[in-house]
């Protein structure tokens, strides 16, 4: 079994909503199925050699052999409890990694956001509800503390957007939104902007009235 490798950098590409790169390791040139965001790091200097490292897995079939890398082993180890999941394959588990991050995955999968999940497309409702069901114990203390810690973090750093948070839970509070249904948004908003992968929060429209127009939509 092949579980991780390092190596050089020959090519990337694309093909149709699929990213791949080419590794050269000890003359053997390896192709492996990788995520949007790890191609667009690769690609940002092309004036210098890389050495690139990837944890894989490694998927064989009767007619074909594919190889999947990812930065992270939680990424990989995410993707395979995705692929155990029956009726799930490796696209739908690539699809979910290459539009969320993962700590917005775990998030979602915690607080049963169907919403989030359903929204990679290949994925309905029934497949969300599995999903949801079957990885939310597999989602460990360790991991939410992580994601908890590295949110509060990201706030401490950002002491303007801490303070428009906490203006925001009051302000939805105050308007009779549940408590246990802020409590449950204001992460997954936090998340957003500290991964920066939802085109509805643009860095550059970060204001109070921005977020809380936000945070109602998500919660009505």
């Amino acid at each position: 079994m092949i579980s991780w490798i390092k190596g050089e950098l020959v090519t990337t590409w694309q093909t149709n909503n699929k990213f791949y790169i080419l590794i050269n390791c000890q003359g053997l040139g390896y192709e492996i199925q990788i995520l949007e965001s790890t191609i667009v790091d690769l690609n940002k200097d092309k004036t210098q050699e890389k050495e690139v490292i990837l944890w894989l897995k490694h998927i064989k079939k009767e007619d074909s052999d594919s190889l999947y890398g990812f930065i992270s082993k939680d990424q990989r180890d995410f993707f395979i409890q995705i692929l155990n999941i029956k009726g799930i394959g490796s696209q739908i588990g690539m699809s979910l990694l290459n539009k969320f991050s993962l700590s917005q995955l775990m998030n979602a999968i915690t607080s049963n956001d169907k919403k989030l999940i359903g929204s990679v497309q290949g994925i309905g409702l029934k497949m969300t509800e599995r999903i949801i069901l079957e990885l939310k114990n597999k989602v460990t203390t360790k991991q939410i503390e992580k994601e908890k810690l590295n949110r509060n973090n990201f706030l401490i750093e950002n002491t303007e957007l801490n303070s428009i948070f906490k203006d925001i839970d009051l302000t939805l509070q105050s308007l009779n939104y549940p408590k246990k249904e802020i409590k449950d948004l204001l992460p997954k908003l936090i998340n957003e902007i500290k991964n920066n992968k939802n085109s509805t929060i643009e860095k550059n429209s970060i204001t109070f009235e921005n977020l809380l127009k936000e945070a109602m939509n998500y919660l009505d």
